[in-house]
């Protein structure tokens, strides 16, 4: 037997959050440490997983299958590939911070919020090693209540986190819903919930109509949690809400779900719907990039413009798997297109969790001090937290896309696949980045770090009571980033070790199709 890399990796963070929910709640110190160790374990295999299968990674490794519900020909069923692999070390990577970072910043209900973290982990990496439909819908389901949880007692009183949790709730259990019906009904004409089995099997071709009612079901659920506009309208209300780990987390990890199921199950399951309804897909991806661009410079709370911005970007991710399902043609120069869109379409959505997850731990580092995230409330803090600056316009300038930096190869890796495929789609969405550099310049930079620092304005935000730490980044906060900046600065000079892997799978997934 194979030793359980994947099961290890899934399931210690459960266990963990066992063990914190037994500890006596006031040992605070203790639980936090306890959290943060048994997230560990699930970081380093990650980390050699991906040792071990970055060679090889064209099909699916580290296999591990047993019987798990006979009577529903149900098996626990995991694996990893090339698309999998990174977003299960991003996620691992993610949680760790998160719970390091909190660590320092949480303070109420301690037990309760890291116990619901741990547990939120097992949910999202569980998606991104099912390959049995009821496996992963069973994971997809777990992520859910925890983070309802972590928006709606965790979050400012401010920002009405209950409505907001109650709204991603809703958004995604609706989404869950049809989706189980469309799984369901694939079943019942392929026998079997086998996800690498099921597209060989050419699932409700003999339907077509409720062959476009199950495409159209399992898109809302994933266009829900990307988010697509106009399925987006929960994000900004949940991220301004969430805890600062909750909206690293939420952002970095829980939009990927929606897109890995696009790859992994709707363009496998369905290629030729896919590609009929490309045109109609690559409009709602035009409009999440320029829409989210547009809405995020008309934002002046930093944390709903860094959440729009992810609607834009993910509308990057979106555009990329447009181009990839566009055309089935395997001609070389085709299938080569192809291939560079896909390819640009994972790797956004990597890179776009390192980013957006350090944004929205900057955003904590300045609202830990100051309790307001109003960008007319600061300015010429470049002056007074040099070390918060020169971290942020990093991340920053990585975000607009800065060449040398994570953000650009993976957008113009999208671009260079849209031109060939979908040059018309590619030529609107090219304005999206001129207007994310708007946003990022006009509104981040020059409204919080540059131009004159007021002393009064300042004292009147900053309140030393909320704040036991020093004025500029503390450790911990440098700590946490610092892991974020390797990997923006690693993919946006030498993107190899992450793109050989990526390629190694999507290339096999479009010659599958």
């Amino acid at each position: 037997m194979n030793f359980p890399f994947l099961t290890l990796i899934t399931f210690i963070p459960l266990l963990g959050a066992v063990v914190v929910t037994l500890m006596p709640s006031r040992h605070e110190r203790a639980l936090k440490l306890v959290a943060v160790l048994f997230s560990l374990p699930s970081l380093v295999l990650a980390f050699i997983a991906w040792l071990l299968c970055v060679q090889t990674a064209s099909e699916m490794q580290l296999l591990e299958e047993a019987a798990w519900i006979p009577t529903l020909n149900a098996y626990y069923r995991l694996g990893v590939d090339g698309i999998s692999l990174p977003l299960v070390f991003l996620t691992t990577l993610l949680t760790t911070l998160s719970l390091f970072y909190s660590a320092y910043t949480i303070r109420k209900r301690v037990k309760e919020f890291f116990a619901l973290f741990l547990l939120l982990e097992t949910g999202m990496i569980g998606v991104f090693v099912a390959l049995d439909l009821i496996l992963f819908y069973i994971f997809w389901e777990v992520g859910l209540v925890p983070m309802f949880l972590l928006i709606g007692i965790w979050g400012q009183p401010q920002d009405r986190p209950q409505y907001s949790a109650i709204k991603f709730f809703l958004y995604t259990l609706v989404g869950s819903v049809a989706m189980l019906l469309a799984f369901i009904a694939i079943y019942l004409t392929t026998g079997t919930w086998n996800i690498l089995q099921i597209p060989s099997l050419k699932p409700l071709a003999g339907n077509p109509t409720l062959a476009i009612a199950a495409f159209w079901a399992i898109f809302l659920a994933f266009a829900i949690k990307v988010p697509s506009w106009p399925f987006h309208t929960w994000l900004p209300d949940a991220h301004t809400a969430a805890p600062t780990a909750g909206s690293v987390v939420l952002a970095g990890v829980l939009l990927k779900l929606g897109g890995y199921g696009m790859i992994r199950i709707l363009l496998p399951f369905f290629p030729d719907l896919f590609r009929q309804f490309a045109p109609w897909i690559g409009v709602l991806a035009l409009i999440s990039m320029v829409y989210g661009a547009l809405v995020s410079m008309a934002q002046w709370d930093l944390k709903r413009l860094i959440a729009y911005s992810s609607v834009s970007h993910m509308g990057f991710f979106m555009l990329g798997l447009v181009a990839a399902a566009a055309s089935l043609d395997v001609t070389e120069p085709v299938l080569n297109s192809r291939a560079i869109a896909l390819n640009g379409a994972v790797l956004q959505m990597f890179n776009h969790g390192i980013i957006t997850g350090g944004l929205f731990f900057l955003v904590g580092v300045i609202y830990e001090r100051t309790h307001t995230r109003d960008l007319k409330a600061f300015g010429g803090l470049s002056a007074k937290m040099p070390v918060y600056y020169g971290v942020m316009l990093m991340t920053a300038l990585a975000s607009l896309g800065l060449p040398g930096l994570a953000g650009f190869i993976s957008e113009f890796m999208v671009f260079r696949g849209a031109f060939a495929l979908i040059p018309t789609y590619a030529i609107i969405g090219i304005v999206t980045i001129v207007l994310g550099a708007a946003y990022i310049l006009w509104k981040v930079i020059q409204h919080v770090f540059l131009g004159e620092f007021s002393e009064e304005r300042w004292q009147k935000i900053f309140n030393p009571a909320h704040w036991h730490f020093s004025l500029d980044m503390a450790r911990f906060e440098v700590i946490t980033m610092a892991p974020l900046l390797f990997f923006m600065v690693l993919v946006g000079v030498y993107p190899a070790p992450v793109l050989n892997v990526i390629n190694a799978a999507t290339t096999t997934l479009l010659a599958g199709l």
